[in-house]
């Protein structure tokens, strides 16, 4: 039939165009993609132009203790008790390793636990996440894995395609929520997660004192997801984060600014 025959050629032609059109499209997207990384975070309207000497100190909480001798630094006592060691292990582990130890160990994991208790009597969802993910999920949170340097490790790519160590647990909660709907009366969701963070940041041309700048650590992470029906929820969970965080240093017993 002449009319089916001129449908088949038209088919063909319009697969033609399509092929045509999606190559395009692919790259535009690519170019596109590659312009938004280049965009940086948004910093909070309160937070001072400049660098470090441009902060502002807003509030003390609690007394700096007084002593009538030369108080010593935490990896100087950790070593003398036995519970750090920092020192000789470039044939272990490398440059700003280290090891917990007895009491050290114990420390950590008290620490953990204590956070953990509080968050979880507040509401928060405890989630574990993979310590693995890929290059989309660290852009999506602002830190780019080829950049040079590289601020996180990446898994040689010849076995493990597209594969980077998370320097936070943020990261993978991200993950998790990405392309995921989450219903508007269940905000906001509050999660927890305690976790290794790999950081490759320890060459910042300078040495840094004690356990600090360090290759891996282990934190507690406050992770919030709100609405943004009225503009403000997002800086109202941040100060209840904020609100928390100064109730768990308080409650040990610590000063702080």
């Amino acid at each position: 039939l002449p009319e089916l025959i001129a449908l088949r050629e038209r088919g063909r032609s319009l697969r033609g165009q399509l092929r045509a059109l999606e190559a395009e499209e692919s790259d535009l997207e690519q170019r596109f993609y590659l312009g938004a990384l280049q965009l940086p975070n948004r910093t909070h309207p309160a937070v001072p132009v400049g660098d470090q000497s441009q902060a502002r100190l807003l509030e003390v909480v609690g007394e700096k203790p007084v002593f009538d001798f030369k108080p010593k630094g935490h990896l100087e006592l950790g070593e003398g008790l036995d519970i750090i060691r920092q020192k000789r292990l470039s044939h272990v582990s490398g440059h700003r390793s280290y090891y917990l130890c007895g009491a050290g160990a114990l420390l950590q994991h008290a620490l953990v636990t204590f956070t953990l208790r509080k968050l979880l009597s507040k509401g928060f969802l405890p989630m574990t996440v993979p310590d693995l993910l890929r290059g989309a999920v660290f852009e999506g949170c602002g830190v780019q894995p080829s950049a040079t340097p590289s601020p996180v490790y990446t898994i040689d790519p010849a076995r493990f395609e597209d594969l980077c160590l998370a320097g936070t647990s943020e990261v993978g909660i991200a993950g998790y929520f990405m392309d995921h709907a989450v219903q508007l009366q269940d905000l906001p969701v509050r999660v927890v997660c305690s976790s290794t963070c790999y950081r490759a940041e320890t060459d910042t041309g300078r040495e840094p004192w004690g356990l600090y700048r360090v290759h891996q650590f282990t934190k507690v992470e406050m992770f919030g997801v709100t609405a943004a029906e009225r503009g403000t929820e997002s800086e109202e969970l941040l100060d209840e984060f904020l609100g928390l965080q100064k109730e768990i240093f308080s409650e040990l017993g610590l000063h702080y600014r």
